[in-house]
């Protein structure tokens, strides 16, 4: 039965992909709530049945009373003994199928797989944001809404059906009830069900945005936290602990003033609920006593009016609660959308089509982008890059190296200009296709959380195991990797490496992710100082396999060490987002311009960049 109840809805379904999804609450929830639209009307009516049920057996109560009052018990059981087994029965057997039937529905279908859906869509969705956008935001603060916003879209469904289908349906019946045994015992009913609505609507417009104010103040700490945490050398280092405290203090103080906030606003209400029901439990049983003195009434009629407040009475603060939780709920949910409906900015055209990669021709074509700022960036730069070739590219910090290199890998977009690959810009090919066909490492390269076997297969998932060793031995990986043991006691290639792979140094967190590279084979190789976290004789090693897998290869090199690259086909050399000088390493110092300045100033084979720029 569970198994059937969990299966009704596939999370993981197909979907149409959205790169702008709706901003606005309902829009939103609109498709995620199109796969459960047969479960939520089932699951209605068995709430609504319930609801009946329930409101049915203080009728029943009120009617047995009235058929007690002026018997014998033996008369009582002779003439209705019938009836009060097939009650039995609805109590026993009806009742417990409706409420099993609601409860099933909402817990092992909706709860289980409506957040799940929605976490597994939002995590789409943001993994095809581009880097610029996580560049923007924190990784922790994206993380927890992805994690709260589905679980709190689910629990918002859960509570429509669990509290306001079964509360809709209860005062109807209520009404109804009382409507059939006295209309005027509907009156005081009425008139708290008057003031209990004005107060569910005060207390929704003020614990929605303070819900909000606090789930916001929540993810405030929650970024500050995993960033004292995801930088912990450096707090540890510098020696900052306390002011990394005070820095996480201050967040979760606002968030602790948010949630009083918040509380206060329940509180208040909780006590005005409590006055309100005290008025309704005294009008309508005092005006039912006052029917029956006056012989207007049965006291049967008079049990089931108490028993009728008394259950309102104690559902009514489920309900208030429910409806608070509600708003709170769809609050979290409406700070989830600002990072899970944001469009996607940088996505392939229609009809997009795979890069036709045949030889390796890289040109740039009066490109210029400045991260719409204006300034920075990359000025009207040119260039040429034939298939095999190998250039270098060095320039001050600032002069336009990453943006090179983001551009190129579209990362992000051009302002203007074009970026073709064997003539086809790369605008107008799908962005898996143009990645694919580029290997990069990077100067500080992060690995995976997980083992270092994936680590290195991430480069290519489905090379056998020999050709994984193969591009370890290439980058010099091999020996260390095979001495590795992590807490769990997981050996060699099974280790784990930690986040970002900080259980490693940063000469073996760099000759992995070279294994990487290299076990990827990309015919376009970008190498961003990527031996500058080896030591000299692991550096040499590591450059000869390099060289090696070079070959054949178009490779673009940003080294501040220029021997790395003074045996290159052509250096490049930027200078404020502008190709200033371009040739072999020989003729670039004959010249005697900003590269041989840098040549004549490096000192143990570095550039002297920042005395440079002081000048």
């Amino acid at each position: 039965m569970f198994r059937f109840l969990e299966n009704l809805v596939d999370p993981y379904q197909p979907y149409a992909e959205q790169d702008a999804p709706p901003r606005r609450l309902w829009p939103f929830l609109k498709d995620y709530i199109r796969p459960f639209r047969a479960v939520f009307a089932v699951t209605a009516v068995f709430s609504v049945g319930n609801a009946i049920l329930d409101v049915g057996m203080i009728w029943y109560l009120s009617r047995l009373v009235d058929l007690m009052t002026g018997q014998t018990p033996q008369a009582f059981l002779e003439n209705h003994w019938t009836e009060i087994m097939i009650a039995a029965l609805v109590i026993l057997i009806v009742r417990p199928l409706v409420a099993g039937g609601a409860v099933g529905l909402l817990h092992n279908t909706i709860l289980t797989n409506f957040g799940t859906m929605m976490r597994w869509r939002a995590h789409r969705h943001v993994l095809r944001q581009p880097v610029g956008w996580f560049e923007s935001d924190f990784a922790g603060r994206i993380a927890n809404r992805i994690m709260q916003a589905p679980p709190a879209a689910g629990d918002a469904v859960f509570q429509v059906f669990d509290m306001a289908a079964f509360a809709a349906a209860t005062f109807l019946g209520a009404l109804l009830m009382l409507a059939n045994s006295d209309p005027r015992l509907m009156v005081p009913l009425l008139l708290w069900l008057v003031a209990y609505l004005a107060l569910m609507r005060w207390t929704i417009r003020r614990a929605g945005p303070a819900a909000t104010a606090s789930s916001d103040a929540r993810s405030a700490v929650t970024g500050r936290v995993v960033d004292s945490y995801t930088n912990i050398h450096s707090v540890k280092l510098f020696a900052h602990q306390s002011s990394e405290e005070n820095y996480a203090r201050e967040a979760i103080e606002h968030a602790r003033t948010m949630f009083q906030k918040e509380m206060r606003i329940v509180t208040k209400m909780d006590m005005a609920l409590t006055f309100i029901n005290g008025l309704m439990i005294l009008g309508v049983s005092s005006l039912a006593m006052w029917l029956w003195t006056h012989d207007l009434a049965t006291v049967g009629v008079v049990a089931g009016a108490v028993a009728l407040v008394l259950r309102l009475h104690s559902m009514t603060y489920w309900i208030m609660w429910a409806s608070t939780q509600l708003v709170q709920n769809l609050g979290t949910l409406a700070e989830g959308m600002e990072t899970i409906a944001q469009p996607v900015t940088l996505v392939d055209k229609p009809g997009a089509k795979p890069l036709d990669f045949r030889q390796g021709l890289l040109e740039l074509k009066n490109v210029s982008h400045h991260y719409g700022r204006g300034f920075g960036g990359l000025r009207n730069v040119s260039l040429t890059i034939r298939p095999g070739e190998k250039i270098g590219v060095v320039g001050r910090s600032g002069a336009g190296k990453s943006t090179l290199v983001k551009l190129i890998l579209r990362f992000y977009d051009t302002e203007s200009g074009e970026i073709l690959i064997d003539g086809q810009n790369i605008a107008d090919v799908t962005q898996e296709s143009l990645r694919r066909q580029i290997g990069m490492v990077q100067q500080d390269s992060s690995l995976l959380h997980r083992s270092v076997r994936d680590n290195i297969l991430y480069g290519r998932p489905g090379a056998s195991e020999e050709e994984m060793i193969a591009a370890a031995k290439k980058a010099e990986a091999h020996d260390f990797i095979l001495t590795l043991e992590d807490p769990q006691a997981r050996r060699g290639y099974d280790a784990h490496v930690g986040e970002r792979g900080v259980k490693l140094s940063g000469g073996q967190r760099q000759r992995v992710a070279i294994a990487r590279v290299i076990l990827k084979d990309a015919p376009i190789l970008i190498l961003d100082e990527a031996t500058s976290a080896l030591d000299s004789e692991a550096e040499a090693a590591i450059q000869g396999a390099l060289y090696g897998v070079m070959e054949g290869k178009t490779v673009i090199a940003i080294a501040h060490r220029l021997s790395t690259i003074a045996a290159m086909d052509r250096i490049v050399v930027l200078e404020d987002g502008e190709v200033v000088e371009d040739g072999p390493h020989a003729e670039l110092l004959r010249k005697g311009g900003l590269y041989a300045r840098f040549w004549a100033r490096q000192s143990g084979g570095f550039i002297g960049l920042e005395e440079e720029a002081a000048e």
